[in-house]
């Protein structure tokens, strides 16, 4: 990228949609909702899928205020939406306009992907396993690891999950403690044994559980694009045997991932996880394996401006 400027994917996503005159009354319609929701790159990712496979679908980003939330989810029915997938802020306050939510969702109290099914909307969550199999493709066995994960947010709900039903031991860090705390008692609740720990992100404890991890997961913005130069945690708290995994893709390579790479720890970007949980509600939307090698280039070519 020039300058190592990041894309910014609002341009990109507008440029390379696509939404042209083949667009007819039968077209299936997804869709993103999300407060602010320009920055998703989603709508690259799916329409190039949609395209590969030659379904007639499309996926439009949809600004949704909080307060408006009940009356988009409603019109997912009203209007014979295919589903939705739901970003911040939205994932923990949709549940209560669904009609049925699949046991992990109910859990973790999450849901990022929605399914309208003959007028019936069902919840799931794709996040853990789009995690999971990003990290496996990043080289890094997640079982039983030694896990922290910054945020309690609706994709840290789901990535602690999944973790552990790998038997991972999970410390959740966060800006305000009882967020952290919250989760926490719920992932013990599930499991039945008291393993999830929870710190506030500036005590003490939270720096020795970063410097004792296997495995860091950044569930916050911090480092997102514009805000660049921001980074979650103090660099003096990773090592080399840290494998650090950012949710974050714009920029591709965050502030966290250079000093973890700095001090010679693995480390990959968010752009896997973006891939695989897309993935996962396409195929729950569509009944079609996702043509994931697709859904790749579409979401790099947008933030490199290939």
């Amino acid at each position: 990228m020039p300058g190592n400027k990041p894309a910014d994917p609002a341009v990109r996503t507008k440029r390379n949609i696509g939404l042209d005159e083949t667009m007819t009354g039968s077209t299936r319609v997804t869709a993103v909702f999300g407060y602010p929701v320009h920055h998703s790159l989603s709508p690259v990712m799916h329409n190039a899928a949609f395209g590969e496979l030659g379904l007639d679908f499309v996926y439009v980003p949809c600004k949704v205020h909080p307060e408006g939330l009940g009356d988009a989810v409603r019109g997912i029915r009203a209007l014979d939406m295919v589903g939705a997938n739901l970003t911040i802020p939205h994932k923990e306050h949709v549940i209560k306009y669904l009609d049925r939510v699949s046991e992990e969702a109910r859990i973790i109290g999450s849901v990022n992907t929605v399914v309208n099914r003959d007028g019936s909307l069902h919840g799931y969550s794709t996040d853990g396993i789009g995690f999971i199999k990003a990290l496996e493709c990043a080289g890094k066995s997640p079982k039983g690891s030694r896990a922290v994960i910054l945020g309690a947010g609706g994709s840290a709900r789901a990535i602690a999950y999944a973790l552990l039903g790998l038997e991972a031991r999970i410390t959740i860090l966060n800006r305000t403690h009882a967020r952290a705390v919250e989760l926490a008692d719920v992932l013990n609740r599930f499991s039945g044994i008291e393993t999830v720990k929870a710190y506030a992100l500036d005590s003490a404890e939270a720096g020795e559980a970063v410097r004792n991890a296997d495995l860091l997961v950044n569930c916050t913005s911090v480092g997102m694009y514009p805000n660049v130069d921001e980074q979650p945690i103090p660099s003096n708290w990773l090592h080399k045997d840290v494998f650090v995994y950012d949710q974050i893709y714009n920029p591709l390579e965050t502030k966290l991932l250079k000093a973890a790479r700095g001090v010679g720890a693995s480390a990959a970007n968010g752009v896997g996880m973006l891939v695989f949980q897309g993935a996962s509600a396409f195929e729950l939307w569509t009944g079609q394996t996702a043509p994931v090698k697709v859904m790749e280039h579409a979401v790099l070519k947008a933030l490199e401006g290939r």
